[in-house]
């Protein structure tokens, strides 16, 4: 098993040489097949234990039992307590997600604290399968579907090609000591349902099971690879990023027959997960949204416009003062005194500075806001106004205005207010430019 091991990391893991290692070990079989293989690899290593103290005093024994193997070895240790329960209480976790958010956490935190570059788990073959079959149960796309991966950013799973029975025989071999967890016989969860009932009678019928699995998990990752590689190429033509925002054209996305599936691929990491409201919002009318913790998809006439949320959410106002004559933040904007008009644009205006109260205030728009719009007689709702420029949700969001005293003096990019505008009689005029 060492020599299998040695060829698979130099084959897989060549990343990993020279590299300081943190060990995942639980006091399991596994775990401890793992420390002793790699001891015997003379690699630089420690261990990492986490005792979530829900088994009582075989929680603490599993502890024990782990640090005096590790001081027997020399193997430098670290050793966590979690208040597992009292923190699925606070955050409504299930006792096994907190269990996994308690233990990344603390290791992606030992990683940066510490200097080590990566954790290994002892995830094996049977591991895998089961993930596999629960994921399968469960309805999933081809991502659920390629077992658990070997290495995903600083996890590393270096015994996935070994079977149970041949960590479990290498074990007894080696007179090697590890501790039973009694939750491991409880069919509560449906991981030991499947070890315990479905699983063995699959290896009944057919002995090979396990290498027929292996084979299998390597063609739809070469699929999934096939998956990648058409839907980065067609992400090119069809979407568009621009300042953190993606634009789906949703005319070129249409001639594509299966254009769920790409939708799925290229918003999937958005933490999306009512996916038949966002396939939907493709022919839904203007102005639908879905939502995920903290993004947004929008529909906007021939687009879906994806956005992070806490990135639109700026309300705050930005002062300038009567002497100021730059402005950087929010936008880049110049105020300059002229003594004629020369031809104004959308990003550039002119003003009767005597009309103007200072300080004069940036903010975004607020529901209920008019304005008189230049060249034209009479008062204008800005929703009103946004609506006939066709503004999507995304660009009101991110339109600012230009105020004095709360009264609009431009709306920022787009159109200047008639009572501000210079006129015969205006001694001070100001060239306000938008950079």
């Amino acid at each position: 098993m060492l020599q299998k091991l040695q060829n698979h990391l130099h084959t897989n893991f060549r990343f990993l040489k020279g590299k300081k290692l943190l060990l995942a070990v639980s006091g399991g079989i596994d775990s401890m097949v793992l420390v002793h293989l790699f001891k015997q690899l003379q690699v630089d290593f420690a261990v990492a234990h986490c005792n979530f103290q829900l088994r009582n005093t075989e929680s603490n024994g599993d502890e024990d039992f782990v640090k005096s193997i590790c001081d027997s070895l020399a193997i430098p240790i670290f050793i966590q307590k979690f208040d597992t329960k009292q923190f699925a209480t606070d955050y409504k976790l299930s006792i096994q997600l907190a269990a996994r958010k308690l233990r990344y956490d603390w290791f992606y935190e030992l990683l940066d604290k510490k200097n080590y570059h990566y954790i290994l788990t002892a995830h094996h073959l049977d591991d895998s399968l089961e993930t596999f079959l629960i994921n399968f149960s469960r309805g999933t796309g081809l991502d659920g579907l390629t077992g658990i991966p070997d290495h995903n950013d600083k996890i590393v799973r270096p015994l996935l090609t070994f079977s149970r029975n041949e960590i479990e025989n290498f074990a007894k071999e080696k007179a090697i000591q590890w501790r039973e967890d009694s939750s491991n016989a409880s069919d509560k969860y449906l991981r030991n349902k499947l070890r315990h009932d479905v699983i063995p009678i699959l290896k009944e019928l057919n002995p090979y099971l396990l290498s027929s699995f292996e084979k299998s998990i390597e063609n739809l990752k070469q699929s999934q690879s096939l998956v990648v590689d058409a839907s980065q190429l067609v992400y090119k033509i069809v979407v568009e990023e621009s300042d953190n925002v993606l634009k789906i054209n949703l005319k070129e996305l249409l001639k594509l027959p299966n254009y769920t599936a790409y939708l799925y691929q290229w918003l999937k990491q958005f933490e999306f997960t009512a996916w038949n409201d966002i396939y939907e919002l493709v022919h839904a009318q203007t102005g639908k949204q879905v939502f995920s913790e903290n993004f947004c998809l929008l529909k906007n006439r021939d687009h879906l416009i994806l956005f992070d949320r806490k990135n639109n959410t700026n309300y705050e106002n930005y002062f300038i003062d009567k002497d100021q004559k730059d402005v950087k933040i929010p936008l880049n904007i110049s105020f300059c005194n002229v003594s004629d008009l020369s031809i104004s644009n959308a990003n550039t205006i002119f003003v009767d500075e005597d009309q103007l109260q200072f300080p004069l205030t940036i903010r975004k728009w607020n529901e209920g806001d008019c304005f008189y719009p230049f060249g034209m007689q009479g008062k204008k709702k800005l929703s009103k106004y946004f609506k006939d420029e066709k503004l999507s949700l995304l660009d009101k969001e991110n339109q600012w205005l230009l105020c004095s005293d709360d009264q609009i003096v431009w709306i920022i990019g787009m159109r200047q207010d008639e009572r501000f505008k210079v006129r015969q009689n205006t001694t001070n005029i100001v060239q306000i430019t938008l950079q």
